[in-house]
């Protein structure tokens, strides 16, 4: 169209140069216009940041968690903000808080899930205000606590890493715990936050030898305190809530808590309804 913005392509930076990360990569580029470099070692990588920067940096999965670590630092002196996505073959919940605390914007610990990966690689694409929005306070395999900012984007990275510190349960229990994690989070950052990105949410998750529980602290008003006339949990016909939310001017939705509470064995909330624990047994 006459006087329509050409933008330019986004610049991907390969380390390695494998096999599985360019045909990643290349199922990103059929929807997206790239610029595609691959260098063979990580020092050839940090090279490349010197000269220019790049949108995304994408990792071998040859390498391990560690190495990429260390890469991730010094490509982060040279260039602020980078966004790196790590890839790896296996790995361990440690290594994937490692990522987390280390700023990584994604860390993959199997290549089994593609769709995963493209889809996580399309997010890190995205030309919008980036900051990495995760702070770890503490963590290990079992206890870690979190503050987040309130951006889709960083709820989007949030789940993805919840997910993969979760691969020791098996496929079903895991996509039933992170839908209802994913649920009670966007419903904190909405209704608790406004989507507002200065406004921050406390996520804990802790394993125990019976559950995994997540707990959720927002800073807004909470819900508890009479019907929820926008949310399905309050209404006879499910479906009703629908029209006060258009009526609000709110995104369509609603089923958050509705659909949590059917995902974990419990979601318990406090009186003024801005914590949430969500648990699942695992010992049954």
């Amino acid at each position: 169209m006459p006087g329509a913005e050409i933008r330019p392509p986004r610049r991907v930076l390969l380390l390695g140069g494998g096999d599985a990360t360019r045909e990643l990569v290349e199922a990103v580029a059929r929807h997206v216009s790239l610029e595609i470099e691959e260098v063979p070692t990580a020092i050839e990588g940090l090279e490349a940041l010197r000269r220019r920067d790049y949108d995304v940096v994408v990792t071998d999965p040859a390498t391990s968690i560690e190495e990429d670590l260390a890469y991730l630092r010094e490509g982060q002196w040279l260039r602020p903000g980078l966004r790196a996505v790590l890839l790896a073959e296996r790995g361990t919940p440690e290594d994937v808080i490692d990522a987390m605390r280390a700023g990584a914007f994604a860390c993959f610990v199997s290549l089994a899930d593609r769709l995963a990966i493209i889809e996580m690689l399309r997010a890190a694409l995205r030309r919008e205000e980036w900051r990495n929005g995760i702070e770890v306070i503490c963590a290990h395999r079992d206890w870690i606590k979190l503050r987040v900012n309130c951006r889709l984007l960083t709820a989007e990275r949030l789940i993805h890493f919840m997910n993969e510190t979760r691969k020791d349960l098996v496929d079903e229990d895991r996509d039933r715990l992170i839908a209802a994690f994913r649920e009670i989070l966007i419903n904190a950052m909405e209704h608790g936050c406004g989507f507002n990105p200065d406004q921050v949410i406390e996520v804990s998750a802790v394993k125990t030898l019976r559950a995994i529980v997540y707990h959720f602290h927002d800073p807004g008003q909470g819900f508890a305190h009479g019907p929820l006339p926008h949310a399905a949990q309050s209404a006879d016909d499910p479906l009703t809530h629908l029209l006060t939310r258009d009526e609000q001017g709110m995104r369509a939705g609603g089923f958050g808590l509705l659909l949590a509470r059917h995902l974990v064995d419990e979601l318990i909330h406090n009186d003024r309804g801005n914590e949430v624990l969500l648990i699942k047994y695992t010992d049954k």
